[in-house]
């Protein structure tokens, strides 16, 4: 994996301008390695591979029969791809990874929240595109596509084969249409994607990290509010208006210090 350390903000924005098409992820720390929230939960957890399948299908199981009393389309879980990313978007630990294609949603996404040096990572999709893993070059990415009927339980759910896909779901919610949203869907649980990368001819063809220091927060988050990139826009709805506030707390213009000191002068001093 390529690892490119940064100081300024306007170095990240140039470096990201030539990365045509590439997809991104935002991580508020960059010590944590690329790999999924079932990954992270079962290592915590239940470190037991050899039952990992047995756990994630019982966990989709059991939201699948569940989850239908809160849906009025139940169409999304007879689909794996979008089951998935409906317990994703309402917080459930799955094997998708969120990427966009924005590098500017990733950097908010690393960066809002962030108290040390924080990591973008970006994926060469085009390369990827016709790509595949040496032990087996038949497992292109249209080969295991897990919209495809089937494809999730043979080259997925069986946590044996250390391949990738990325893209869409069949149909997509509002909060990924905002985020121009898309999903990386490892193969294996128990290796980071620079390591599945590895497999593919080399993760330093396919993945960059960007190290961006805590010290570029404020010049970087004053610049995606000016862009417009908020959690009012990611998020659209009453949660993301709620969240985009924060911003709101640190963000004090000029012209509102101004009015307090003028309805606020200070105190004649005392003779």
């Amino acid at each position: 994996m390529k690892v490119v350390r940064l100081t300024r903000w306007s170095e990240f924005v140039e470096q990201t301008e030539a990365l045509e098409g590439w997809a991104f992820r935002g991580q508020d720390s960059a010590r944590w390695p690329l790999v999924p929230s079932l990954s992270r939960r079962l290592l915590q957890f239940a470190p037991q591979p050899h039952l990992w399948p047995l756990r994630e299908a019982r966990a989709m199981r059991i939201f699948r029969r569940k989850a239908h009393i809160y849906l009025d389309d139940r169409t999304a879980l007879h689909d794996d791809l979008r089951c998935l990313a409906l317990m994703q978007h309402h917080g459930a630990a799955t094997r998708l990874l969120d990427f966009t294609k924005s590098p500017f949603v990733a950097a908010f996404f690393a960066l809002e929240n962030a108290s040390e040096d924080v990591t973008v990572f970006a994926l060469n999709t085009p390369d990827l595109w016709q790509a595949a893993p040496t032990f087996d070059p038949s497992l292109t990415r249209s080969q295991i596509d897990p919209r495809v009927p089937g494809h999730f339980e043979r080259y997925f759910a069986g946590n044996q084969l250390p391949v990738l896909w990325f893209g869409e779901p069949s149909e997509m919610d509002r909060r990924l249409v905002a985020q121009s949203g898309l999903f990386v869907v490892p193969g294996v649980l128990d290796q980071p994607l620079d390591s599945i990368l590895d497999g593919y001819g080399g993760s330093g063809r396919f993945l960059t990290q960007f190290i961006l220091p805590l010290s570029m927060r404020d010049e970087a988050m004053r610049a995606l509010y000016r862009m417009n990139v908020t959690y009012a826009t990611l998020f659209p709805d009453l949660d993301g208006l709620a969240l985009s506030v924060s911003y709101e707390l640190e963000a004090i213009w000029e012209r509102l210090v101004e009015d307090y000191e003028r309805a606020h002068p200070p105190a004649p001093a005392q003779p």
